[in-house]
């Protein structure tokens, strides 16, 4: 863990990014997240889920991919600012849902049978990260897909890597969940499990 960072970043962090920068992450624009959201589409096995997940939706550019695959899709983030370009975005798709939501602290009762926590889990201590998992365990239906994506690269801001968090959900292998595939980039890995 980064003794620099030990706790969870709270909303405040983002929307002072958001603030200062309306895409902060150039996700509307960057040929890296463009390819890393075509990859992160491409790794679903199902052409169509039934209810789907996403934690950690930001501006909504990866949401609106994410909704041609899915019947139902709620996606969560911290940031009103951030949330209220999603719903703006995702304007004409009216089986997505948004709601501001910090978790581990909140977390969604229903179930799903698709989790995607595309670069978010690092923003979690360790002990979050943790009882996160546990919330997606419960909420996540047997044989659903639950997706990993992240940065691997190191932020002195973040509270763990991506390698941390994805080597987390490792550690629920065998037992609750079975790894499918996974593949690493330059800058990026993507694991995709499957709830046993």
């Amino acid at each position: 863990m980064n003794p620099l960072q030990p706790n969870s970043l709270q909303p405040q962090y983002f929307d002072n990014l958001y603030q200062s920068d309306p895409d902060p992450w150039k996700f509307e624009t960057s040929e890296y997240e463009a390819n890393k959201y075509a990859a992160t589409i491409a790794a679903l096995p199902n052409l169509r889920y039934r209810s789907t997940l996403e934690i950690g939706g930001s501006i909504g550019v990866l949401t609106e991919k994410l909704a041609a695959r899915t019947d139902s899709l709620l996606s969560i983030d911290v940031s009103k600012i951030a949330q209220d370009r999603a719903i703006q975005r995702c304007q004409h798709l009216p089986h997505v849902q948004f709601k501001i939501m910090q978790v581990p602290n909140e977390f969604p009762a229903a179930s799903f049978d698709l989790i995607l926590v595309s670069e978010v889990g690092y923003y979690l201590s360790l002990e979050d990260l943790r009882t996160a998992q546990q919330q997606m365990l419960n909420a996540l239906a047997p044989g659903g897909h639950l997706l990993l994506v992240h940065w691997t690269l190191y932020a002195k801001d973040y509270p763990l890597s991506g390698d941390e968090v994805h080597e987390a959900f490792f550690d629920l292998a065998p037992a609750h969940l079975k790894h499918l595939f996974g593949t690493r980039e330059e800058q990026y890995r993507l694991d995709l499990f499957e709830r046993c």
